[in-house]
């Protein structure tokens, strides 16, 4: 991390991006985060909050193209079907597209094993129940991998909202399925922060000891 530069986080309100939030400020970074609405939560531990929509291309230029230097997108932003429009592909657009007019030097996308070449790893109900989601995904996917951007694509499994375990793993073996908590997916996500080896890498994310089947694989090493 460059000094007096930030990391921006989009979907910090809940799930992951709170965990990742939590996790970051935790090292002392600088985190600047895009809210819908107010969150106290975030403020108290040291978040820069902004206001706005992912969907609103005008609020996310707003927040990335600042005058504040922003060295790091992470984005874990999606909607629930209850929610209308989804975030998934839309929204990562923009924020994928804000960053490539800011000068963004990475750009960390959480999405979901079920995408794209990971499809064939889900039991076909949940590939069925999943799928208009995983389509937004994956679409988000292609339009990060065309950007120019160097990326980490990060799949998790099933997310549990839990304490972290210690034995989140990743992997680029898209074959993988299986169960994480939210907390070891934010351990994650910060750990490849520092590392080159990520750059430009589609990888799953699983609970070592709760992974579906028996399948052999092998681990992806960040350092």
């Amino acid at each position: 991390m460059t000094t007096g530069s930030y990391i921006f986080l989009a979907g910090a309100s809940r799930g992951v991006g709170r965990e990742i939030a939590k996790y970051l400020t935790a090292q002392n970074l600088r985190v600047k985060a895009l809210l819908r609405s107010e969150t106290p939560e975030l403020e108290a531990i040291g978040v820069k909050t902004i206001m706005g929509d992912a969907l609103n291309v005008r609020d996310v230029e707003a927040a990335i193209l600042g005058d504040e230097p922003i060295q790091t997108v992470i984005s874990t932003i999606g909607g629930l079907p209850s929610e209308g429009e989804r975030a998934d592909y839309l929204g990562n657009k923009n924020l994928i597209d804000a960053s490539v007019k800011a000068g963004v030097q990475r750009f960390i996308l959480i999405s979901s094993i079920g995408t794209g070449n990971s499809a064939g790893a889900l039991p076909p109900q949940a590939l069925a129940t999943l799928g208009p989601v995983l389509v937004e995904k994956d679409k988000a996917e292609q339009h990060l991998i065309a950007s120019g951007l160097t990326y980490t694509i990060i799949r998790p499994g099933g997310l549990k909202s839990e304490p972290a375990t210690g034995n989140g793993i990743l992997t680029e073996d898209p074959r993988i399925v299986g169960t994480i908590h939210r907390a070891d997916v934010a351990q994650l996500v910060c750990g490849c922060l520092n590392s080159p080896r990520s750059h430009n890498k589609t990888l799953s994310a699983v609970d070592k000891n709760m992974l579906a089947g028996q399948l052999e694989f092998v681990e992806f090493a960040l350092d």
